[in-house]
């Protein structure tokens, strides 16, 4: 067949260790034989990052800005022992956390539900969305260790020069102070996105915060997303016969555990981060879990939830046969390809996108899954196949859709 036509090419953002691999697997196995792929390549693998001075990271947001979507393979953040490991430079940030933030999006992630994987809550029948704010809190944090004796304030000094202060505590002991912000513009972003994508979605959202202690910092999130529907959404919610909802973060755990899913829940960067990994692990898998960063100015960037698979990786350098799942790395790639049809008008590229999601979920409801998902799988008659092998048995469920 033809390959199909790609006018504007995807930010293509590639990634380390086992994800790495697969990266080029999906590629060469379920994309460049069907498609004329065009993307601008950029290499945010940690090694050539440390080269670059991490300006790769920085050069594919805003290319990202300029084509409009993007498709990005799992990064390593580096620790102290990732320091020792690659020499590095320095400890360089989170790549997602510095893409967020230039961006200025909201982070949805959603998983994806096959016959076989039930979840571990068992009233759960519907998929549960997590977005997730992108900007500030830890992600942008400034922290020092603190020596005995030390009295740690807050300072803010205001455009007049006049300053404002607050004690943050008397050390007796050695200890550690974090300092944490946000911007009120970005949190505005956060609401409209989520209130956009509930509409979208005609889905109820959730919000929760912990404004009961955090009375001046949780508690503006909580002000500005009332401010927000009050004034822009309420009735637009009214219409479409969905609902806006706050509680506190610790109730909206409990209320999450007893619901049937089937709702938007949106969360400050850091909840967005912790809650994600729980409701995708139960729901079956962090490999099964689409993520997307979506802007206010209609920017996608998608990737996969989970890490590197660190593990996997080390023994595929070691030459020993590795059964890892690319099911979240190949749908950031087929959201990615359907937006991209979507923006540009070219119906192929997004039936394409459709065929191989559906290939794949074919594939694994045939009984033909990666190990983890074998151990997870309550169908009869499954077998767990290598991580190529798995890829190849998608494609040929594709070409028999196509």
């Amino acid at each position: 067949m033809e390959k199909i036509k790609m006018t504007t090419p995807l930010v293509e953002m590639d990634g380390d260790e086992m994800t790495r691999v697969i990266w080029k697997m999906i590629k060469d196995i379920l994309l460049l034989p069907y498609l004329d792929l065009k993307t601008e390549y950029y290499d945010l693998g940690l090694v050539h990052r440390n080269e670059t001075d991490d300006q790769v990271t920085v050069d594919s947001a805003y290319a990202t800005k300029k084509y409009g979507v993007a498709v990005k393979c799992a990064t390593i953040t580096p620790n102290a022992a990732r320091m020792t490991e690659y020499q590095l430079k320095e400890m360089w940030k989170s790549p997602n956390g510095t893409i967020r933030a230039i961006l200025d999006g909201t982070v949805f992630r959603k998983p994806i539900i096959v016959k076989g994987i039930e979840p571990y809550v068992s009233n759960w029948k519907k998929p549960i969305t997590i977005a997730r704010h992108a900007y500030g809190d830890i992600y942008k944090n400034t922290e020092l260790t603190v020596p005995a004796g030390a009295t740690a304030e807050l300072l803010i000094t205001k455009a007049d020069g006049s300053q404002e202060r607050a004690l943050i505590h008397e050390f007796k002991d050695a200890g550690i102070v974090q300092g944490v912000h946000n911007l009120d513009s970005s949190i505005r972003s956060f609401a409209r996105a989520c209130f956009n994508f509930a509409l979208d979605q005609k889905e109820d959202i959730w919000f929760a915060t912990k404004d009961t202690i955090s009375k001046k910092y949780d508690h503006r999130f909580k002000d500005i997303f009332a401010e927000i529907y009050e004034t822009e959404y309420q009735s637009k919610f009214e219409k479409a016969g969905i609902e806006y909802f706050y509680t506190l973060i610790d109730d909206a755990v409990a209320r999450v555990i007893r619901s049937e899913g089937g709702f938007i829940w949106a969360c400050k960067n850091y909840d967005g981060d912790v809650m994600s990994d729980m409701v995708a692990t139960a729901f079956g898998s962090l490999g099964m879990m689409t993520s997307v960063l979506v802007s206010p100015e209609g920017t996608y960037e998608y990737e996969a939830a989970h890490g590197t698979v660190t593990r996997h990786y080390y023994k595929y350098l070691k030459g020993e046969i590795t059964s890892t799942n690319s099911i979240a790395t190949l749908f950031a790639w087929t959201g990615a390809l359907r937006k991209r049809g979507e923006l540009d008008g070219n119906t192929p590229l997004c039936s394409f996108a459709d065929k191989l999601e559906q290939a794949a979920i074919q594939t694994i409801e045939d009984g033909i899954m990666t190990g983890d998902l074998y151990r997870l799988s309550t169908l009869p008659n499954k077998r767990s196949v290598d991580t190529e092998t798995f890829l190849k048995e998608i494609a040929l469920h594709l070409d028999a859709l196509l």
